[in-house]
């Protein structure tokens, strides 16, 4: 019985016939009595004839068994039309490409794909690049049907008759003999490689083993070779069927073979990882394929050489010889096909393999971003899914600016080295992660997970993200929410007095009493709301949160974007409940803009044809905040910046001209170091930083948000806006700036006009 299944396990090929069953038996009797003949060669004068007769009988039965599978195969071949595949993803060419994650200029921030691939269409393929594989690959290929017949006599005479007569001596064993060397490689056309490739992969690695199959052409030439000889077989039909269904499809002979080599050209295995020629174009040589010509011959020619055997002809292959011989051997093919001249090939023949650096890649540093835009694709439209942007099926267009990412990785790289100057045991282990938030509609414009390198190793798309997936205690950086929502009750202004005194908490509901303390261990008495927020005094947080409940704390901070559970006690006040650092920047970015709306980072996403199926161009739905209390927690945070005793008073000075407003954060025994911070208004921008061990230890004494994490964020902000990459500075309204001038000098109130122009000569 011989059997071909396809790569779904269904049948091809059944063929019963008692005869081959009985052949079996008959080829071992016959070996049989070979060993008695060759014994009795030795005892009886008649011997040696009888055993010659025995062996041309075993022959002869061999030849007829062999007739008889060729016959079958035949008539499978050309007779044979059932269980064909489906054509349809071959002729849609539906081949896996890549999938590319852009920014939202059109620079690619990576590339991704299960098979690196470049589709591309039959007048993408230079000319010179078509000759060469042309000529060595299928000379024929634009007059013949899918099957070149004219080789079959060349690849006839590669049947090595000896080994196979050894073989048939031999029956049944497994020994040197049963190998492809009997059927060599060897006459396949463009068509026919492409059809093994694309169809018939399991039926090729089945290839490999050298597992007996029950049939008698198994016994006859061995395992391997017979199942090659069905692959073989079923390859030209498939093939004659596949060149009928393009012609059929494309309308005539010429332009289905046309199709049929884009296909060959984008689909074939190319080493190192790359399929098809624009891949390895790029890949080897470092350019896009569309660019090479005639003076090109060399790189054509040693990218149609790989088709043979990528391990041995790829430019990465260890035996250079192997591969200028390979290359110089398809220039003379070229030459004798009248595709170039002598003299090209002669020129081309004394070039140097010359490739780029392995593995290249210059695209920016984004890993946390990539992340982001595949969490992001899994919660839309199923048929948007990762698996579509691996197949090449989708492209997506992020919200991201590479030149705002690469600011961000210098600065976090470069707050971290100074971090380590003052802990050198810290060097490569202290960790960091930032964003930055579009004011108007919550579009991340970069994002960082993580340091460029962790423990000596390249952090990679795949690696945690700390920007979204850590949680994380916020500190003092939770604050303004208390006041925010103190704000909206009405109760309280910036001008309230309120006492900075000792307070306890019950802590988290037992019935063990936690005094509250301030950073400097001192207590001011009764100060101004504006001064305790600019202060961050632990003390006062905590009294308002007393005077207002924690849930007016807890319903203020989902309204701004804070989607994890935060713990309903009077601490979440100072920041004991953890978040991550995309909703804490999403709230305060909320706070400056008066717009709430959900950050996300996909832009866009088109389809392979071009075509449109995700625009978030405008951001996703925003909603006014229109409340009175905003513009009271966007004062308190200028004035965090502004007044001299503000934790970020460092930020106002003449070396940093870009008004912002913004909140430190500290954890308990300083284990996390935070600063979030904005620009004013829709046209701003958020940024938020936070330092800290992934095993929670603490930074050290002294080590607060305003020593570790502000540094970074006042480098981002400066060279965003000095190189103009999200426009000028905002301006904060001028009642807001007047404001804190006018409590900065108590004294004569100042006119409206001389409060302007006192402004305008600070911030000018």
């Amino acid at each position: 019985m011989l059997r071909i299944r396809n790569r779904h396990g269904r049948a091809l090929l059944t063929y019963v016939a008692d005869w081959e069953s009985l052949a079996v038996i008959w080829f071992k009797r016959m070996r049989a009595r070979t060993l008695a003949a060759r014994q009795l060669r030795h005892n009886h004068s008649g011997g040696l004839r009888w055993a010659v007769r025995v062996v041309i009988g075993t022959t002869g039965t061999a030849a007829i068994i062999v007739v008889l599978v060729l016959l079958v195969g035949l008539c499978h071949v050309y007779c044979d039309r059932t269980n064909l595949p489906d054509i349809e993803p071959f002729a849609r060419f539906e081949f896996p490409a890549i999938g590319h994650v852009y920014d939202t200029n059109g620079q690619p921030l990576i590339e991704l794909a299960k098979e690196h691939r470049q589709i591309m269409q039959y007048g993408d393929i230079p000319p010179i690049v078509r000759d060469a594989i042309l000529a060595a690959e299928d000379k024929n290929f634009f007059s013949h049907n899918g099957v070149d017949y004219s080789r079959i006599p060349r690849v006839l005479s590669r049947v090595r008759v000896g080994t196979l007569l050894t073989r048939i001596t031999r029956i049944g064993q497994l020994d040197e003999s049963d190998s492809l060397a009997m059927l060599r490689q060897g006459g396949s056309t463009i068509s026919q490689q492409l059809v093994r490739a694309f169809f018939l992969r399991d039926l090729t690695d089945a290839e490999n083993s050298n597992e007996l199959r029950p049939g008698a052409l198994s016994y006859v030439i061995g395992a391997r070779s017979a199942k090659k000889l069905v692959r073989k077989l079923e390859e030209i039909r498939l093939s004659l069927w596949m060149e009928r269904q393009m012609r059929e499809r494309f309308g005539s002979k010429r332009r289905a073979k046309e199709e049929i080599l884009a296909r060959y050209a984008s689909f074939l295995y190319m080493g190192d990882g790359q399929y098809g020629f624009g891949a390895a174009a790029e890949y080897y040589f470092g350019r896009p394929l569309a660019s090479f010509t005639v003076a090109d011959a060399d790189k054509a020619a040693l990218l149609a050489g790989i088709a043979k055997s990528p391990r041995v002809y790829a430019p990465s292959a260890p035996d250079v010889e192997n591969i200028l011989h390979r290359r110089n051997q398809i220039l003379g093919l070229m030459v004798k096909r009248g595709f170039i001249s002598q003299h090209i090939a002669r020129v081309a023949e004394q070039r140097p393999i010359l490739v780029v650096a392995p593995g290249k890649d210059n695209m920016p540093q984004a890993p946390a971003v990539v992340e982001s835009v595949l969490r992001e694709l899994k919660s839309d439209d199923p048929e948007l899914s990762v698996q579509h942007l691996l197949l090449g099926r989708i492209q997506i267009y992020s919200t991201v600016d590479t030149r705002v990412q690469h600011i961000v990785n210098e600065a976090l790289e470069h707050g971290l080295l100074m971090y380590e100057k003052r802990h050198p045991s810290a060097r490569g282990v202290i960790q960091g992660s930032v964003v930055v938030l579009r004011n108007r509609n919550a579009s991340i414009l970069a994002e960082s997970g993580g340091r460029e390198f962790y423990k000596e190793r390249s952090n990679s798309y795949s690696d945690f993200n700390r920007a979204t997936k850590s949680l994380r205690q916020p500190g003092s950086a939770m604050k303004p929410f208390v006041y925010l929502a103190a704000f909206r009750q009405g109760v309280f202004n910036l001008e309230s007095m309120v006492p900075d005194a000792p307070i306890s908490v019950p802590d988290r509901g037992k019935q063990i009493t936690k005094w509250i303390s301030n950073y400097d261990g001192q207590f001011r008495g009764m100060i101004s709301l504006r001064e305790a927020l600019a202060e961050s005094r632990n003390a006062v947080a905590i009294w308002i949160t007393t005077q207002i409940g924690i849930e007016s704390v807890l319903q203020t901070s989902r309204s701004l974007g804070l989607r994890t559970a935060l713990q309903p006690y009077a601490t979440t006040a100072l920041g004991a409940s953890e978040v991550s650092l995309l909703e804490l920047a999403n709230a305060y970015r909320t706070m400056a803009s008066g717009i709430f709306a959900e950050p996300h980072v996909i832009q866009r996403v088109l389809l392979e044809s071009g075509k449109v199926v995700l625009d978030n161009e405008d951001g996703w739905p925003q909603i006014n905040v229109d409340d009175n209390a905003l513009v009271l927690i966007q004062e308190g945070l200028r004035g965090v910046v502004r007044l001299p005793s503000g934790t970020a008073h460092a930020l106002d000075s003449h070396g940093f001209p870009v008004a912002v407003m913004g909140k430190t954060g500290t954890t308990n025994n300083f284990r996390d170091a935070i600063f979030v911070g904005s620009t004013y208004g829709p046209e701003g921008i958020t940024v938020a930083v936070r330092i800290g061990f992934d095993d929670n230890r603490s930074l050290g004494q002294q080590e607060t948000g305003g020593r570790v994490a502000l540094p970074v964020f006042k480098e981002i902000m400066l060279k965003v806006y000095g190189e103009k990459l999200v426009g000028s500075v905002p301006e904060f309204p001028p009642e807001i700036e007047r404001s804190i001038t006018i409590y900065l000098n108590p004294g004569p109130v100042e006119t409206a006009a001389a409060a302007d122009a006192s402004l305008a000569g600070i911030f000018k």
